[in-house]
């Protein structure tokens, strides 16, 4: 079966490309129905990744948050038509230590293996994971960077120390808001405390126990943990903003990405004797967690729909292009493109 693949072969430029797929092998066929961007898409897209790393991993199709819905199954596991999301990481071993995620063989779609800008994925079904009948498929299609906050929440619980009565959040963009969100669910007897930049996104963050502008803290906030979802240029400021207000032995969790080495207060660190520790990505056991959390409390689902910035119906590159230059001017809120190619 002929596949038609989506690439970005250079920035703000799509290419197609022609690829056959085995229908009668071990994988799953899966047509897309609503996929959403991330700022990593972003990256590549707007070219402000290094000119090495651009010119190693160009062309490459892009977009690693998906849903969609089975087409053809040769191995029976799922019923065609059936709703679906797709884990973008890619294993090819096991570890009794290290998880799928953090393997340095692991390929990633939209990094180190195209993405699912495709008009069918062929995948495994250990990659697949069902949806709730009913769900919101936009929400459904970001569920990978909320498996993100899973994860990073669920290696928290098994770190930090059983005092948690207050947890503050730096961010108030989408990581900020989801992380939060699941921490809100998660501990519901902790005040969870968020600081961010822009007093009108800090006002959607109305399940949160107080909220805080980073340039006006007051000097008698403390927290006993924290995590860091700023990223960027941001991240020495929040860090640094962290380490000052966090009680001894609290733990920090690091989210956000940055393209250049961050200092750190270590001097400050060890005084206070803090854990720190770095999330990224996910693996299928976070993406099992967080549809078994959409189904436990279906209300997150309707908090998270709150960030939905735009739906986009895309059936040509043009709809693709102009897509991501929607999500290039975006303030705040994931962009979806309800995928009808």
């Amino acid at each position: 079966m002929i596949n038609t693949v989506f690439r970005l072969a250079a920035p703000r430029r799509f290419e197609t490309a022609f690829e056959d797929i085995e229908l009668f092998g071990k994988n799953v066929l899966v047509r897309p129905t609503h996929l959403s961007i991330c700022n990593a898409d972003m990256r590549y897209y707007l070219g402000t990744r290094d000119a090495k790393v651009l010119a190693e991993k160009l062309p490459m199709a892009l977009i690693h948050e998906g849903a969609g819905e089975v087409v053809f199954d040769p191995t029976g596991t799922f019923a065609c038509g059936s709703k679906i999301v797709m884990v973008p990481n890619i294993p090819s071993e096991s570890d009794d230590y290290i998880a799928e995620n953090y393997l340095r063989s692991s390929k990633f779609c939209g990094s180190t293996a195209d993405g699912f800008l495709q008009e069918y994925i062929s995948i495994s079904p250990k990659r697949l994971v069902p949806l709730p009948k009913g769900i919101d498929m936009n929400v459904a299609a970001f569920t990978e960077i909320v498996s993100v906050s899973m994860h990073a929440v669920s290696r928290f619980n098994k770190t930090a120390h059983a005092r948690r009565r207050r947890i503050g959040v730096w961010g108030d963009g989408n990581l900020g808001y989801i992380t939060s969100l699941l921490l809100k669910k998660t501990f519901p007897d902790t005040e969870i405390y968020v600081f961010g930049t822009s007093y009108e996104k800090l006002a959607d963050f109305t399940f949160a126990d107080k909220t805080f502008l980073v340039n006006d803290i007051p000097k008698e906030i403390w927290i006993d943990h924290a995590f860091e979802c700023v990223g960027g240029n941001g991240s020495p400021i929040a860090i640094e903003q962290i380490i000052g207000v966090i009680l001894p032995e609290g733990t920090v969790s690091i989210l956000g990405v940055s393209e250049y080495p961050v200092l750190v207060n270590t001097r400050m660190i060890l005084e206070k004797g803090l854990r720190l520790f770095g999330s990224s990505r996910s693996g299928a056991e976070d993406f099992r967690n967080t549809v078994h959390f959409y189904e436990k409390s279906p209300e997150v689902t309707d908090y998270l729909g709150n960030i939905i910035g735009s739906v986009n119906t895309v059936r040509t590159i043009a709809d693709i292009k102009s897509a991501f230059e929607k999500d290039a001017r975006k303030s705040f809120g994931k962009t979806i493109m309800k995928w009808e190619i």
